[in-house]
């Protein structure tokens, strides 16, 4: 199966699963907007710029609540970004093979960033002096 095929099956699945959000929402009107969409916008990962494998087909559907047209180039052109981060954001340091959340690759991203701050503030003079004269502790013997 090449990259064409499996836009193809992508678009097909989720061609099915918006026939059933437009069978509820013709049921219960506001079900699309109130609750499948802010589900479906948390589950597609909106904020990443390049879409994670596991991200696209909630992605696709998302795009298919809309009114815009869709077609299988996009799909397509989106499965090769994908495929070619190898499931992980640009700048993440983490192994190609790695599959993580956005939250973890967040955090792999501030720890570098957190831990050259306190090597440069590492030598503080109050910290010593404290610790050497336990008296300054006492606010109420000054006079």
């Amino acid at each position: 199966m090449d990259n064409t095929q499996l836009a193809e099956l992508l678009m097909g699945i989720a061609k099915a699963q918006h026939a059933i959000i437009d069978a509820i929402d013709r049921a219960e009107p506001g079900f699309r907007n109130n609750h499948a969409v802010p589900i479906l916008t948390t589950a597609a990962n909106v904020r990443a710029a390049v879409p994670r494998i596991q991200d696209l087909p909630s992605r696709i559907l998302l795009r298919m609540q809309g009114r815009a047209a869709f077609d299988v180039a996009q799909i397509l052109h989106d499965l090769e970004a994908a495929l070619a981060s190898h499931g992980v954001s640009p700048g993440a340091s983490a192994e190609p093979d790695a599959n993580l959340s956005p939250a973890a690759m967040r955090a792999a991203a501030r720890v570098p960033a957190a831990a050259p701050a306190p090597a440069a503030a590492a030598p503080r003079p109050a910290a010593p002096a404290q610790a050497s004269g336990g008296g300054d502790m006492d606010f109420t013997a000054k006079s």
